[in-house]
């Protein structure tokens, strides 16, 4: 049949590694809108949201009352505690303790119905992508003999989303721990990478490598340098946000006064990429090499750098937080793709 072809199996494969790399992207984008809106206890549990498939919309459905139907594992809130359903029940007239058992993997007991659907869409934009990199990993199957490293590059994402979900879950029982936030983003970008790889492999033209080795060592130093930038962020925003929670929203030029080291290295070390990247640049146009990828990777970087001197400068205007993840993430992608892009110099 024309669809078991080689080339319509590896065009329907590249598709679904596009797919997968553009989900797992929204996933980032969605995580970086519940850091913005302090939606990360959206949902206590995990995975479902209060026990339910499809998160509450109204108190309401969290309140005890009687001649109220309780399905096994919902979640009610008494007392401002989590009370989780012991097993199928409709209230009576009077609370019945045997009913009900606490939630004991943590004591956050808020609802907020902006922030558990925002949550929410974190999660199902998990699903899809992790959907969609399975459906990869099942078509690179079909190659594995020929394109071995793909099949195990594919089926190492799928565990990679996995254990990323796990990570998610622990994320939720520790009520938001900055160092497990921390693991959560990086192994995020990891799999950003894999893909990248991945759809490299499998690309239908092999495009020949730039053989220049100053331009390789060049990418190879803005990426590292870059990854020393976004840790370093994520160490920021942890003291970001102790000192929202100290403050609160509605003081938010009060969160860096008397910043300390992380601020400082943070914001002094974007010198050194934005030189990297400058230089960067410079070096794909003295080589006349396509200076898209290069052009584009200092553009983000300038960008990074704007959207970091607003929330600096200007109290952390509305979006920005959001856009500098984002930005950060994409530009990730755009420099390991660069650095795909090069190769050794040849003798």
């Amino acid at each position: 049949m024309k669809d078991s072809t080689p080339d319509n199996r590896n065009r329907r494969f590249r598709l679904w590694v596009k797919t997968s790399l553009i989900l797992v992207y929204c996933v980032i984008l969605a995580g970086a809108l519940v850091r913005m809106t302090g939606s990360g206890m959206g949902c206590p549990d995990w995975p479902k949201c209060f026990g339910y498939y499809i998160p509450p919309t109204d108190v309401e459905q969290l309140t005890w009352r009687p001649g109220k139907t309780f399905e096994e594992g919902q979640v009610i809130i008494k007392d401002q505690a989590l009370w989780v359903a012991s097993r199928d029940i409709k209230s009576t007239q009077q609370y019945v303790a045997s009913d009900w058992r606490a939630y004991t993997r943590h004591d956050y007991a808020i609802f907020n119905p902006v922030h558990t659907w925002i949550e929410y869409l974190n999660r199902l934009c998990g699903a899809l992508a992790g959907i969609a990199v399975f459906v990869m990993a099942v078509l690179s199957l079909r190659d594995a003999r020929r394109k071995p490293s793909i099949t195990v590059l594919s089926w190492l994402s799928v565990f990679l989303m996995g254990f990323q979900a796990w990570l998610g879950a622990t994320v939720v029982y520790s009520v938001l721990n900055p160092v497990k936030i921390t693991t959560h983003m990086i192994v995020a970008l990891l799999i950003v990478a894999i893909l990248i790889y991945i759809r490299h492999l499998a690309s239908a033209e092999k495009k020949q490598k730039i053989t220049d080795g100053k331009l390789k060592w060049l990418a190879w130093l803005t990426l590292t340098l870059g990854m020393i930038q976004l840790v370093a962020g994520t160490q920021l925003r942890q003291y970001v946000d102790e000192r929202v929670r100290l403050f609160g929203d509605h003081e938010m030029d009060q969160v860096l006064i008397d910043p300390g080291f992380s601020f400082y290295f943070h914001r002094s070390f974007s010198i050194a990429v934005l030189l990297a990247s400058f230089f960067l640049y410079r070096r794909s146009r003295q080589i006349n090499m396509g200076t898209n990828s290069a052009r584009t990777v200092l553009v983000l970087l300038v960008l990074e750098a704007a959207t970091g001197i607003a929330m600096a400068y200007l109290d952390f205007p509305f979006g920005t937080q959001a856009a500098h993840l984002a930005i950060a993430t994409i530009l990730f992608g755009y420099l390991f793709q660069l650095l795909l892009q090069t190769g050794k110099r040849q003798l």
